[in-house]
């Protein structure tokens, strides 16, 4: 019997143009794969995350199972590879419905489609190529920010190269460090073998943004442990 062939799409995440922001990989199973060549295919595609999809038929809501694979390891959960596995959905016309929801590790994550905008908050029906855009809503699980017990920073400040530390936090699986500014960010040149040692899955590195730039704050994501130096985006 021939194999079947698996479609999948690449997605740039948080971009309007090509070769941009964060890609993922999303592939539409048409029957259930095993472990192993889930992660060889995610080891194949060497981005940040590649992801699953295989339908669950007999639901009101257009409903799917979702894995989230790095080049190494399967994780629980992921911002942007969900993001681009309802994009690839909403746009392809494989769901004519406006709402996905996603049977995860994490539980059931809901995502919607929202119309375009003009500048008056008006859903822009009359323009057609922008009308043709939309939004994508995520609902996901928020991870609570807790307190850092620990006198020894050393290993921390050696990650990031003796940046200006101002605080430290857990997050979910991961160290939360907050620096002195957005530039600290942007300036900062990790040292991934210390940061394969910290606690934890990966190291978020923030600071406040420049006024000028339009933005809060920056941030910066390392997980060398899952096989992703840093994540782009």
């Amino acid at each position: 019997m021939a194999k079947k062939h698996v479609k999948y799409y690449v997605v740039d995440a948080f971009t309007d143009s090509a070769f941009k922001g964060n890609p993922a990989a999303v592939c539409l199973l048409e029957e259930d794969k095993d472990d192993e060549w889930l992660q060889s295919v995610a080891a194949e595609f060497n981005i940040s995350e590649t992801c699953y999809l295989t339908s669950i038929h007999g639901t009101s809501i257009p409903r799917f199972g979702l894995r989230w694979f790095t080049p190494v390891v399967e994780v629980n959960l992921c911002g942007h590879a969900t993001l681009a596995a309802a994009h690839t959905l909403f746009s392809s016309g494989l769901v004519d419905k406006n709402v996905i929801e996603f049977v995860t590790l994490s539980g059931v994550l809901t995502v919607r489609k929202i119309p375009s905008m003009d500048v008056t908050g008006v859903p822009n029906l009359l323009n057609s190529e922008a009308a043709a855009g939309f939004y994508i809503e995520m609902d996901f699980p928020a991870y609570p920010v807790a307190e850092f017990n620990s006198d020894d920073t050393s290993l921390i400040s050696e990650a990031t190269n003796g940046a200006s530390i101002i605080d430290i936090k857990k997050t979910g699986e991961d160290l939360l460090v907050v620096v002195a500014s957005g530039k600290n960010v942007t300036e900062i040149q990790p040292q991934l073998d210390a940061i394969a040692k910290l606690p934890g899955r990966g190291l978020i590195v923030t600071g406040i943004a420049p006024p000028e730039s339009g933005f809060d704050f920056y941030s910066r994501f390392f997980a060398p442990k899952f096989g992703i130096n840093e994540v782009s985006g």
